[in-house]
């Protein structure tokens, strides 16, 4: 791990420790310059929020149309193929009533279920054939073998995984009973993928750091290896994906119809919203809210009109990418394994690199443990290791000054966008709720007791310029919240939109649940600001940081199976 060696590292710790002295430093030592900071922060942070919300919202539309346009095939594909089916399977014509309801909109029966969509989905076909094959590749650690199961799965039933799909589940040597446990479960979808490859990540390669990331670049090397022997390198594409995501056939089918009308497909990775549905009703209100602003923030990245925009969670690419560019990093600073990929796939191809989003929500489980404070720690630890991919502000501002060949319009957005992912929260949660307060307790003080500048000295009383900026700065601080409102706004519509029309479920968000975003404050401190700090400063020292897994609740048959928080 590079330590402290060039100026780029210093960028993020200095940041943080700036955005933190600043707040009583700056009234007293030089008010006149940190009024027109903060008249400056304010603008460009209120701007950059109403952009992420036009652009959160075009996403959250186009997925609405998206799996619109789904139900709309299924329902006219039922009415078109009604007498045939009512040949082959007792009971259709309700089934396809229930179809026809889906692409109107309206709520599902409860005898829509699952497993006669899945009847439904064998029998009709939707898209073109696939031109391509699919490695789904599924890092994992002590977690449940029933929540494994679960998620391959919904993968099996998937209309082409027999002819079309590789299942490369990417184990750890150092988890006791790995090989027993891959065996089991290969063998209990034996006959359901076109290949399924068992990985064992060792836990003794030099210069790797520990994570998601190193599995995943052991597993897709010796996947790929496998893979090459049989299949056509060109039309390998490696989705990379957590143990407990549900990803939908329809994603895999709009992937293949984004590729195949990309004039390169090898230059680009395809990246989903992510969204959190599966057990968002057992965990508490702040956790819930976390993983709904996180949600939102992902699906506004991807709004991204030059394709530079960061997947998170669950992504796809080529074989011949991702062999391009030497595979997954495997360091200290490559722990944001998601982003990294594509800075790096950005970096490495010249900025020819793109990201086209999908818009097709893959349904993810959130943190969850057995007791209210456990469930809040756990969330707090998890946010901590997302935030710990500061590390890849370095790497793009040092990638962008190497960079002889790249356009500079290029390196300076994919520096601003880095940027803003990381800097934003280290910065807006202390200047946002605590600036304008403690500028008015330092400046104003409601004892002579407590007077630090003297009046004479204070520019708010003696100059009508700062004072008019001074009032500017307190009713802009009013507005800052109002795009994150518009945006939960359009969040609570387009997630029981999902969950109706694409999810079938008959449960989804009520009113009651806006009393959720009561907790906001707290969780954004608590989940945002304070883990973004921290893992700023810890730059600082050259320990590295152990990789903790997150705590879940995994339901299989009535049994509740736990996945541990272990270091990895």
């Amino acid at each position: 791990m590079s330590h402290l060696t060039s100026p780029s590292e210093w960028v993020a710790p200095i940041v943080s420790l700036l955005s933190l002295a600043i707040l009583p430093l700056g009234p007293v030592l030089f008010p006149r310059a940190y009024l027109i900071l903060l008249f400056v922060y304010f603008f460009v942070f209120l701007y950059s929020q109403v952009n992420h919300l036009c652009k959160f919202y075009l996403t959250a539309r186009r997925m609405r149309r998206t799996i619109s346009k789904w139900n709309a095939r299924l329902a006219a594909t039922c009415s078109s193929a009604s007498a045939s089916c009512d040949d082959d399977t007792s009971g259709y014509g309700d089934l396809i009533d229930d179809a026809k309801a889906s692409s109107s909109g309206r709520i599902e029966s409860p005898n829509f279920t699952r497993g006669r969509i899945v009847d439904i989905e064998e029998k009709l076909q939707y898209y073109e054939d696939p031109r391509f094959m699919h490695a789904f590749i599924i890092p994992n650690y002590c977690e449940p073998e029933g929540l494994l199961r679960d998620t391959i799965g919904r993968l099996a039933n998937h209309r082409n995984a027999q002819t079309h799909y590789i299942i490369i589940l990417a184990m750890e040597q150092s988890e006791a009973g790995y090989e027993e446990k891959g065996r089991r479960i290969q063998e209990a979808f034996a006959g359901q993928f076109l290949q399924f490859i068992v990985t064992g990540h060792p836990a003794d390669i030099p210069g790797e750091s520990r994570g998601k990331g190193s599995n995943v670049a052991y597993a897709a090397r010796y996947g790929c290896s496998e893979l090459s022997d049989r299949i056509d390198r060109r039309r390998v594409i490696l989705t990379v994906t957590d143990s407990d995501s549900a990803i939908p056939e329809l994603y895999v089918r709009e992937m293949e119809d984004a590729l195949n009308k990309a004039d390169n497909p090898y230059h680009l990775l395809l990246a989903p919203p992510i969204f959190f549905s599966r057990n968002c009703f057992e965990v508490p209100a702040a956790v819930r809210v976390t993983d709904i602003t996180w949600s939102a923030m992902v699906m506004a990245n991807l709004g991204n009109s030059r394709g530079i925009a960061f997947p998170c969670s669950t992504y796809s690419l080529s074989m011949v990418l991702a062999e391009r560019v030497g595979y997954w990093d495997t360091g200290a600073d490559a722990v944001g394994e998601d982003m990294h990929m594509f800075l790096k796939c950005f970096f490495k191809t010249d900025g020819q690199a793109r990201t086209v989003p999908i818009h097709v929500p893959i349904n993810l489980t959130n943190v969850q443990t057995s007791g209210y404070l456990s469930n809040i720690n756990a969330r707090y630890i998890q946010a901590k290791r997302h935030y710990n991919g500061v590390a890849d502000v370095a790497y793009t501002l040092r990638n962008a000054m190497r960079s002889r060949t790249m356009s500079w319009y290029d390196k300076m957005l994919v520096c601003l966008k880095v940027l803003e992912a990381h800097m934003i929260p280290v910065t807006s949660g202390w200047l946002m709720f605590a600036a304008v307060p403690l500028m008015q307790f330092i400046l104003f003080p409601p004892y002579p007791l407590f007077a630090i500048v003297k009046p004479l000295e204070n520019p708010i009383l003696t100059s009508d310029f700062y004072a008019n900026l001074w009032n500017i700065v307190r009713l802009v601080t009013v507005f800052l919240p109002f795009p994150l409102f518009g945006t939960l706004a359009v969040y609570e519509h387009m997630h029981r939109s999902v969950d109706r029309e694409l999810l079938r479920k008959v449960e989804s968000r009520r009113w009651t649940n806006l009393f959720d975003y009561a907790t906001l404050p707290l969780a954004a401190w608590l989940f945002m600001t304070l883990p973004s700090t921290l893992a700023c400063v810890k730059r600082l020292r050259k320990r590295e940081e152990q990789y903790i897994v997150a705590e879940k609740f995994f339901k299989d048959d009535g049994v509740a199976a736990r996945i541990e928080a272990l270091a990895v």
